[in-house]
């Protein structure tokens, strides 16, 4: 168990990397398709307990943030992962172009409002790092922003990064645990999927025009991931670099690592003192003897 995750990249904290440093392929004997559909519907009734105990429990929130280039699997993933677990105790957020109340605000508002509270498992396909991913690839798009008349451009990056580090921070200090997905597929890959997209009918209504202009500016988002990885991958928020170009693989390993933190939280369910067992005792004489 757990053999997925030594092929995911943990992002060392506040140390260059180089982003062709990491595979979007499973290094070494890849596991059969089978064989990851197997291990991840075991991980799934386990991480389906840990959310129940995490309820119950009630000190802790989980925050799961997924960010990729289009096509790498994150909405199929988050599905697969979460397929066993208690709709009453996850939650699952999507970001998109933010609307004109959004942009009202600072960049971090909208997923402030999303975020999980204590006992529940909350989902961030796309999320802030937006900020510092396409708005960074797109600078153009900081005009509708309503930035303070100011701002440094050449400055807003790193001061962006200080800011989700501090959020983070803040948000690790009261209870909640961060995990960081990156979905790192191939060009060529992302490739074969799009195609795929406009070959099969029932897939044409994922495609968008967007997609390819998108896609001509990939060095530049390859770019903008590798600093912001660089700069917000911190122990107690942490970024997993997964190979995507395998989808029951990457799949698979997130799910991996999910569970490996839930274990290394170890929860356990409220005990009751003496005073609250014996009213407990009281209520159960009531009922037994109930005509």
């Amino acid at each position: 168990m757990f053999e997925a995750v030594k092929n995911s990249f943990l992002v060392p904290d506040n140390e260059k990397f180089s982003i062709q440093d990491i595979s979007t392929k499973p290094r070494g004997k890849p596991l059969t398709k089978k064989t990851c559909e197997k291990r991840l519907k075991k991980l799934v009734d386990k991480l389906s307990d840990y959310q129940r105990t995490l309820y119950a429990h009630d000190h802790h929130a989980i925050l799961l943030v997924f960010q990729a280039m289009d096509a790498a699997g994150k909405d199929s993933t988050i599905r697969a992962v979460t397929s066993g677990i208690n709709p009453a105790g996850c939650q699952v957020y999507s970001f998109k172009q933010p609307s004109s109340l959004e942009l009202d605000h600072d960049f971090l508002w909208r997923t402030t409002r999303c975020l999980p509270e204590r006992g529940r498992i909350g989902i961030f396909n796309r999320s802030y790092y937006e900020e510092v991913l396409v708005v960074r690839v797109h600078p153009e798009y900081l005009k509708s922003q309503r930035l303070p008349d100011a701002y440094d451009p050449k400055a807003i990056w790193k001061e962006r990064f200080e800011s989700i580090r501090e959020y983070e921070r803040h948000l690790a200090r009261n209870g909640t645990v961060i995990l960081k997905f990156w979905l790192h597929v191939s060009k060529e890959e992302q490739k074969q999927r799009f195609l795929s997209r406009i070959q099969v009918p029932e897939k044409n209504w994922k495609f968008s025009s967007a997609d390819i202009k998108e896609r001509g500016y990939w060095k530049e988002y390859m770019q903008a991931y590798e600093e912001a990885l660089q700069e917000t991958s911190r122990p107690w928020a942490p970024w997993y670099a997964i190979p995507a170009d395998d989808k029951p693989f990457m799949r698979l390993a997130v799910a991996e690592i999910v569970a490996k933190t839930f274990e290394r939280l170890n929860l356990t369910y409220p005990k009751l003192n003496t005073v609250e067992r014996g009213k407990l005792q009281k209520m159960r004489s009531i009922l037994e003897n109930e005509d």
